[in-house]
């Protein structure tokens, strides 16, 4: 097994990907950072979910906002549902881990708040939750999926925002999906604070 042409090629397919979705995601990117910004802007704020390295990502963007990404500003409100081990083990033994994230949507959220939801299938039933709750309390749901959207998909009405990693390789949607959260902090704060470029 050659492992340096290995690597070459996961760099490849990896810098493809997102060449080729550059033009299909650009501007949902952009109608997705301008809701964000008018969310924050009538004090909303961003709940943020997914599950594993979703998860992961969820806590990467609410971080980057509530502290800062690449230029000094005001923090801006975000909060990732998934750190909270009380609240999720809370939830997940008294009724069922489907609920973990509802139930955190349902007590936060507010109709001038966003959902951004993480999920590389589209399929995770807690996420799926979450975007009913969100839609229960007249929210917007923005959804950064892979491999079509899923059932995720179904449920997105036309006022949400679904940025779509057309791909089937969980790695590669992933790579992608950093992307477009780096993405979304740098438009932010381009509305928000003006940027050099």
């Amino acid at each position: 097994m050659d492992l340096i042409a290995r690597m070459t090629r996961h760099f490849q397919e990896s810098a493809q990907l997102k060449m080729t979705l550059a033009q299909v995601l650009s501007a949902p990117i952009a109608m997705a950072a301008e809701r964000m910004v008018q969310c924050l802007l009538a004090e909303g704020k961003i709940l943020v979910c997914g599950n594993g390295g979703s998860a992961a990502d969820a806590q990467h963007f609410s971080a980057e906002l509530l502290n800062r990404f690449e230029v000094e500003r005001p923090p801006l409100a975000a909060i990732a549902l998934t750190t909270d081990a009380s609240t999720l083990t809370s939830i997940a033994n008294d009724y069922q881990f489907d609920k973990v994230f509802s139930k955190q949507v349902q007590a936060l959220g507010q109709a001038r708040d966003i959902l951004l939801v993480i999920s590389t299938s589209g399929q995770s039933p807690n996420v799926l939750e979450a975007v009913r709750a969100a839609h229960d309390r007249d929210m917007v749901v923005v959804a950064l999926t892979g491999k079509g959207g899923g059932k995720l998909a179904e449920l997105l009405t036309g006022n949400d925002v679904h940025l779509s990693v057309e791909a089937q390789n969980t790695a590669r949607i992933q790579e992608v999906h950093i992307l477009v959260l780096h993405c979304l902090c740098d438009a932010i704060d381009c509305i928000l604070v003006g940027a050099d470029e």
